[in-house]
């Protein structure tokens, strides 16, 4: 029969760190500020970055050839709590079998979420930006235009906010 963990304060808290993948180690060398979290369900390495920290992060990272932006979104903690902006990076080389990858989550607060618009890093951005601006409301600085994509240009609120409150009756368009 296996012997069980005692559950003291020192067995919950090494059970709770997080080894450093790749992507940390090497942002770590460089001095770059950022946090470790527990990898996704797929085992992928996932980090925490400061909304002031992103495109040095970024810009970091597709230096170290992580030169795929395979997704960009946004999503909603819940009612009152922060919003969430992620970044899936892909590093696209011959190792076509088990690319590596890393994702970035970036917190915002609710009442003014502003992060840096990491287009010019990865052309790819720029209609997923938008898209998480449109439905979240999440501002991405810098971004050549962010606008309304999938809403009309004079909605109000953003559709995907757990907060958010349907109005009582929609405008019917025009179709012509």
């Amino acid at each position: 029969m296996a012997e069980e963990t005692p559950n003291t304060p020192e067995s919950a808290e090494a059970s709770q760190l997080v080894e450093a993948g790749q992507a940390s180690r090497l942002l770590t060398e460089d001095g770059l500020e950022h946090e470790i979290l527990e990898p996704d369900h797929l085992g992928v390495e996932m980090i925490k970055v400061q909304p002031e920290s992103l495109l040095a992060v970024s810009a970091a990272l597709s230096s170290y050839g992580y030169n795929y932006l395979q997704c960009q979104g946004g999503y909603d903690l819940g009612p009152g709590k922060e919003l969430v902006s992620f970044y899936h990076l892909v590093k696209v080389d011959d190792n076509v079998d088990k690319p590596e990858e890393v994702r970035i989550k970036v917190f915002l607060p609710r009442d003014n979420p502003k992060v840096p618009s990491v287009y010019w890093i990865w052309k790819s951005a720029d209609w997923q930006e938008r898209e998480s601006y449109d439905m979240y409301g999440i501002v991405y600085e810098g971004h050549p235009n962010l606008k309304r994509i999938l809403m009309p240009e004079d909605w109000k609120g953003w559709p995907l906010r757990k907060d958010y409150i349907s109005p009582d009756f929609y405008e019917l368009q025009d179709a012509y």
